[in-house]
């Protein structure tokens, strides 16, 4: 029977590489990668030998029907992306809603994510938290960046190293320098690092030390905007 299987890869760590991720990707007819390069050092790592092509978000438009197709003829496929989950902030949304659409089973087995360590290691609270991805470059940034400003739980963006300093003093323009907030850097990595602060001071610290790798940014919430606590003058009646 078909189904795509949505595969999580490491962000960092080989060894993060779960057993079950490793026997679906032997396992089934093809995998989709969003890139065979990255991918293949991958796969040789853990000698899978399945067919390999590229689904990524170049290609997308003009790869999913055939990727759809291949499925309904009853093949088996999985898509793994450069790093983490598919689908966040990686290709893979489209492809999983034509599956759903045509009626093909999806299945996305758990694993490696940039952003749950990150928000962890931000000591910020995480009951309740919003996923901005990557921010526009240019059209939409500021309404998105109004938005994070006012938003009332944590927020996280995902940034390149050389936009950081930029993205921080753009947020702390918005939220204020006094703003809590947390940047971790090349997650299970061996240069892995959280910074921990205000907007204020991180922008200050990584105006002196330039980032390198994979950014998460976490950002406190609003407090105008955090829920009020009343007294009740009845409590104790």
């Amino acid at each position: 029977m078909s189904k795509l299987y949505i595969v999580p890869t490491p962000v960092g760590n080989m060894a993060d590489m779960t057993p079950r991720a490793i026997e679906v990707l032997k396992s089934c007819d093809r995998i989709y990668a969003e890139d065979t390069r990255t991918s293949g050092v991958l796969l040789k790592h853990f000698d899978i030998t399945t067919p390999c092509s590229s689904h990524h978000k170049f290609n997308e438009h003009t790869t999913v029907r055939p990727i759809i197709e291949q499925l309904l003829a009853g093949e088996t496929i999985a898509l793994i992306s450069d790093a983490g989950t598919p689908g966040i902030s990686d290709p893979g949304f489209l492809l999983t809603r034509e599956c759903r659409r045509e009626g093909i089973e999806v299945e996305t087995l758990p694993g490696a994510t940039a952003f749950v360590p990150a928000l962890v290691n931000s000591g910020l609270p995480t009951d309740r938290f919003t996923f901005e991805g990557f921010l526009p470059p240019k059209k939409g940034r500021q309404t998105r960046l109004e938005r994070i400003a006012a938003n009332d739980c944590t927020s996280i963006i995902y940034e390149s190293p050389l936009r950081l300093v930029k993205t921080l003093e753009q947020l702390a323009a918005v939220c204020g320098e006094e703003r809590p907030a947390s940047v971790s850097r090349e997650i299970s990595k061996i240069h892995n690092t959280t910074v921990n602060g205000t907007l204020g001071e991180l922008i200050e610290y990584f105006g002196q030390n330039n980032p390198r790798g994979e950014i998460v940014i976490i950002i406190g919430a609003s407090d105008n905007s955090a829920p009020k606590v009343h007294k009740n003058k009845y409590k104790d009646l």
